[in-house]
């Protein structure tokens, strides 16, 4: 029953950094589209520095470094980054965030041109254009890759176990501690996140199934179908 009340963090901890991550990789891959070469190259060093060094050291850098300057002890910012809670959200949306960028970037350059075009002719402004067109089309395009992204988050919120959050494995980790019954416990433990991320594939799925409509057969006629979509007053 320990492992059962750590879900609820563990889901907590992956829908607020998958959120917030998803908020700052579409402001990278914005910045990585825009032409500006200062943002674009701020956001090649972040994706590179995020998703070059593991999200363990990040963690660790988060939560036991920052503590070592006085500027940050003293600021605003401290009663967050003392928190284990809020420094692991801190360091798996910026993970995240990394990965997730260059995915939708992906989707964003696969959106056609010829759309694009079509908008502008249509008399729409960039900003409509991106809201109506761009980005709808670049969520279809991006969401089988943005959702293994996802999935690993979900498997990534494990690692916070080790600042001391009693999410899924570490109430695993201390129930180990006080049996001696590694293969049960991480047995229970391992079907708990294989059942999350069952879950989630099937929201996915689901997701996918609604957006691309377009791509899907049309359903077969048959003389029922055609009886029952012709005009009453052209029946005979």
């Amino acid at each position: 029953m320990s492992l059962v009340a750590a879900i609820p963090l563990t889901i907590e901890l992956a829908v607020t950094s998958i959120c917030l991550g998803a908020i700052l990789a579409l402001l990278l891959a914005l910045a990585r589209l825009s032409g500006v070469a200062v943002l674009d190259w701020f956001a090649r060093l972040y994706v590179f520095v995020f998703r070059g060094t593991p999200l363990l050291v990040q963690i660790f850098l988060i939560y036991y470094g920052l503590g070592q300057f006085p500027a940050i002890r003293h600021s605003i910012f401290w009663p967050f980054l003392r928190d284990p809670y809020w420094c692991a959200v801190l360091a798996l949306t910026l993970n995240t965030a990394a990965y997730a960028s260059e995915i939708i970037r992906g989707g964003l350059l696969s959106v056609p041109h010829g759309q694009i075009e079509a908008a502008r002719a249509c008399g729409m402004h960039r900003f409509l254009i991106f809201r109506r067109i761009v980005l709808p089309l670049a969520i279809r395009q991006a969401l089988p890759g943005y959702g293994n992204e996802m999935i690993s988050m979900v498997k990534a919120t494990s690692l916070a176990s080790i600042i001391t959050l009693m999410e899924v494995t570490g109430v695993a980790a201390k129930i180990i501690s006080e049996t001696y019954r590694a293969i049960e416990v991480f047995v229970v433990s391992g079907t708990i996140y294989l059942a999350l991320n069952f879950l989630l594939t099937r929201l996915i799925q689901f997701a996918e199934y609604r957006l691309s409509a377009h791509l899907r057969a049309p359903l077969p006629v048959t003389r029922e179908s055609a009886v029952a979509a012709t005009p009453a007053g052209e029946h005979r």
